[in-house]
Formats: structure tokens, sequence, C-alpha cells
């Protein structure tokens, strides 16, 4: 067994945040040297290697991770980790319930399990880091749903999981009562699930289905520019943008001129004095 260095514990650190709908847990860390002793979950753990050199054992055998490689962990396997080399590592990881992933591979999760402990597999790397990032950040129920709701292809090739049958066409009708819904409950948070209910979709898979063919994107993406629109009209009425981002429905106001920047080149606090403050605009617009 290799040895790990001996590190600075105050720089080693470990973030966990549960989402409450899932009860999926994400973990975001570093270590420098010994991380954790021989244990094991209930759950079922995908994780992706950022920095450094991973080191653990599972299924017999010491494995190391490196940048982008992805960890995959059965419910009862058990396993250490450490670092072996300076600088340390730094990982993302989901914690997934048995029934959550269940209820993703269609119910049952008899006859599957990870082909292997470590896979290079950067486009679910990514889907991994991009669900932590959703879990943590907790900004809007959909943008978690459908990040969760992403892993379930790359899942499924892992565990060796028949694929589900071809969808059928989304029902027009359906995505147009869930943009109702969404324009009517915009400065309100909701969920997948809470939408397709109203739109009277079978479930959030066929809602989305049905939402992209109609609209060409998501709810979300949908969601975020009423709320663009309505912050516009509230900016341009004169409210202060911290009150215009809560009466809109963003997180805080830092979140509101993330999103207004990128969709319209200006701050909120520019849009609402109703001029770029650039001395010779006349010029430039000749």
């Amino acid at each position: 067994m290799r040895q790990a260095f001996t590190a600075t514990p105050s720089r080693d650190f470990v973030h966990l945040r549960r989402d409450p709908a899932s009860g999926i847990e994400a973990v975001t860390a570093r270590f420098l040297g010994h991380a954790y002793d021989m244990h094991h979950h209930d759950e079922w753990l995908v994780g992706v290697t950022h920095e450094g050199i991973q080191d653990f054992y599972c299924r017999g055998a010491r494995r190391q991770s490196t940048a982008g490689r992805v960890i995959l962990i059965e419910p009862g396997e058990r396993h250490d980790g450490q670092a072996v080399r300076e600088p340390g590592f730094r990982y993302s990881m989901l914690y997934l319930p048995q029934a959550w992933l269940r209820d993703r591979m269609g119910g049952s999760d008899a006859r599957i399990g990870f082909r292997r402990t470590l896979a290079d597999d950067r486009g679910f790397g990514g889907a991994i880091h991009r669900a932590c990032r959703a879990v943590f950040g907790a900004a809007s129920p959909l943008v978690t749903d459908a990040a969760l709701d992403a892993l379930a292809g790359p899942l499924r090739r892992h565990l060796g999981a028949a694929e589900p049958k071809p969808p059928p066409d989304g029902d027009p009708a359906v995505a147009e009562r869930a943009m109702d819904f969404i324009r009517a409950h915009a400065a309100t948070a909701f969920g997948l699930d809470a939408l397709a209910r109203a739109a009277g979709a079978a479930d959030r898979f066929q809602l989305a289905r049905a939402f992209r063919r109609r609209f060409g994107t998501s709810p979300h993406a949908c969601l975020i520019e009423i709320r663009l629109a309505q912050a516009r009209a509230l900016l341009r009425a004169g409210m202060p943008p911290a009150e215009a981002a809560s009466a809109a429905g963003f997180s805080d106001q830092s979140h509101l001129g993330r999103r207004f920047r990128r969709a319209y080149g200006l701050t909120p606090a520019v849009y609402r004095s109703g001029r770029t403050n650039v001395p010779d605009a006349a010029a430039v617009l000749g």
C-alpha cells in the first residue's frame, strides 16, 4: 500500500449539500494527504477528479484517478482515499440514493452494476460536475432537476442497463400548458415534477421532450427569459435592482446581474438609468 505524504490539514476541505427533492448529496473536496479510512456507503457513488491523483482501494486493488476520470462505486463497496503526491487532489462526487437510481433505470436495479471502477468518459464527468454545481447552487429546482436527469443516459451505459424504448413525439398541448404555468408562476420556485403535473404530462421526461420539440429549448431557459422581461419592466419603472431581482424571482441581485448582462450586455443599474454613461455615445451612433 502506498503511503500518503504528510499534509497541512488546514488546507483540506469537504463541502456537502443535499438536494431535498431527490435526496442526492453532492460533495466537493480537496485533500493533500490522507482523506478517508476504509468505509462504505448505501448509495451509488459517481465522481470526477478535477486535479491531482486520487488514490483509493476498491474491488480488491488500489486504483488511481487523474484529472477528468470518472469514479464509479456501488452500494456496499468498501473504499478509502488519499493523495500520494503534492499538491493533493480535488474532486466532485454525487451520492445517488438506491431508490432514485432504480427509478431512473425504469423501476428495477436487478442485474445491473458498474462494469468498472474507473472510466475515461469526459462527457459523463462533465455531467457529474454540472449536477454537483446545480445542487450546490440551489438557485432553481428546474436547473437541478434537469442536471440530475442528464445523468441517466451515462449511468445506463456504465451500469449495463437496457436502453429505454424510443419516446413518442412530444405533445404540443402539454408544452403549451407548461408554458402557461411558467408565465403564471415565474416569480416562484418549482421543479420539473410540479411542472409536469400542471401540464398533464405523464412524467418530467415526457414534458421535457414535448417542451423542446415545441419551443426549441428547456423550461428553465424560458423561465429565465420571462423573469428577465419582468425585471426589465420593473427597472424601467424605477425599481432598484435588488428589489427587481426579488420581485422577478431571481435568487438575489447578483443572480439577476449575471443573467441580465449575458442577455442584454448591460448591468441592471445601467439599464435602469436609461443611459450608458459613455460621454461620446452620440458620436459612436454617428
